[in-house]
């Protein structure tokens, strides 16, 4: 078992009604357990549906689902109207371009 780094906190982290328990920085406790959360929620759809069967299938399959969600745009977030990596990407491009541009008015 790995001890907490200094300044972090032990969270308990609840999938599939298993607890574990996670080393974070504080600052970071809320955003842990809501990706622990998302995580159950997406693990419990992918065994309600029957087809996959134990509970390290079931991690590897939400995962891989996860993973190619989040490189393709399509997380939840994005679906939610929030921003996906692409437009990140996107808007990251044009602030770098817009810097500048005030860079060279400055000359």
């Amino acid at each position: 078992m790995t001890k907490p780094s200094a300044g972090a906190n032990t969270v308990t982290v609840t999938i599939l009604d298993q607890h574990y328990q996670v080393s974070c920085p504080p600052e970071q406790r809320e955003a842990l357990l809501d990706a622990g959360r998302y995580l159950d929620e997406q693990m419990r759809v992918i065994r309600s549906k029957g087809r996959v069967i134990g509970v390290e299938r079931i991690a590897v399959m939400a995962a891989l689902n996860m993973a190619y969600d989040l490189l393709h745009g399509d997380s939840a977030a994005a679906k939610d109207g929030g921003v996906t990596m692409k437009e990140l990407r996107e808007l990251n491009n044009k602030l770098g371009k817009s810097l500048q541009d005030l860079r060279q008015l400055e000359i």
